[in-house]
């Protein structure tokens, strides 16, 4: 099972990634193991997960929702 999540950053930007290991993740984020974009917008919160069977399946929906402008991506937020 795959998880796409959405943080929020302290600049109050959003983050979507995918990962097989959510709470793993979020440790590597939280630590500065992460991304560079995320490392430099330390702390984080999670405000969206989403479960799929696959990592293609995740990867799509990641890539998905990265092309959704700001108002969509919190509407999807919102109905979760």
């Amino acid at each position: 099972m795959y998880s796409v999540y959405i943080l929020e950053l302290r600049d109050g930007s959003y983050y979507t990634g995918h990962t097989n290991n959510l709470e793993k993740r979020l440790k590597q984020h939280s630590t500065g193991i992460g991304s560079k974009y995320v490392r430099s917008r330390l702390p984080l919160k999670l405000i969206y997960t989403e479960q799929l069977e696959t990592r293609s399946l995740a990867m799509k929906r990641e890539y998905a929702i990265k092309k959704f402008d700001r108002k969509r991506k919190e509407d999807l937020i919102l109905s979760s």
